[in-house]
């Protein structure tokens, strides 16, 4: 049984939740993070000096990083068809990585600022200015999904889901339950979002999307 370290309301922690369901694998996992067990303890640490959420531990192997799970999720337990969440042939699984690496960089430095102000209510994140400026750029980056979206189909890389569709699904989720004065209409984004929520054992983990 795969063991899975963080809590559920982490979106790190939901994307690899959602990948073992699309995968079909059983994970046992267990708060850590604010709120629960500090990352800090050194039990934490042994499996990941970084002492953030989440941690994997399969047998013998142990990873963190979101997205490196589920890549190594996808690989060790995925068919490496056409259609699998990371295809086995070098250009399409790149296609659908580079939206992976796009989501980790790009997208979540954008959102940050303005995500730890108006939602987590950090004192140190309570800059009007850098809150206005953090939503706008948070806006240009999901414009540029819509955009990829509206052009290829059903999916972020194409007419097949892929890891892109989950690490960008929870990351679309957070945009859309945002508070925010101004939101773009991305249809492209929206109709996205009805598909993946279609997914067996989606609705679990992007909870009450109905922007």
């Amino acid at each position: 049984m795969v063991r899975l370290l963080g809590k559920a309301s982490s979106i790190n922690v939901r994307k690899v939740m959602w990948t073992c369901a699309e995968l079909g694998v059983p994970f046992e996992r267990e708060d850590w993070g604010s709120g629960f067990r500090s990352t800090q303890d050194p039990a934490f640490l042994a499996l990941n000096p970084n002492a953030m959420v989440p941690v994997l531990v399969d047998g013998e192997a142990v990873l963190w990083e979101s997205n490196t799970i589920c890549r190594y999720l996808a690989t060790r337990y995925g068919d490496g068809s056409a259609a699998s969440l990371l295809p086995r042939d070098a250009l399409a699984r790149a296609k659908v990585e580079q939206w992976m690496d796009w989501q980790a960089t790009e997208l979540n430095n954008a959102w940050r600022y303005a995500f730890m102000g108006l939602v987590r209510g950090s004192a140190a994140h309570q800059d009007p200015d850098q809150i206005a400026a953090s939503l706008a750029g948070w806006n240009r980056q999901m414009g540029l999904l819509e955009r990829q979206l509206a052009a290829s189909g059903d999916y972020v890389t194409g007419a097949a889901f892929s890891l892109a569709d989950v690490v960008l699904g929870v990351s679309a989720h957070r945009w859309r339950k945002t508070p925010m004065d101004s939101r773009p209409d991305y249809p492209a984004i929206a109709a996205w979002m009805s598909r993946l929520v279609a997914r067996p054992g989606a609705g679990a983990w992007l909870p009450d999307d109905t922007a």
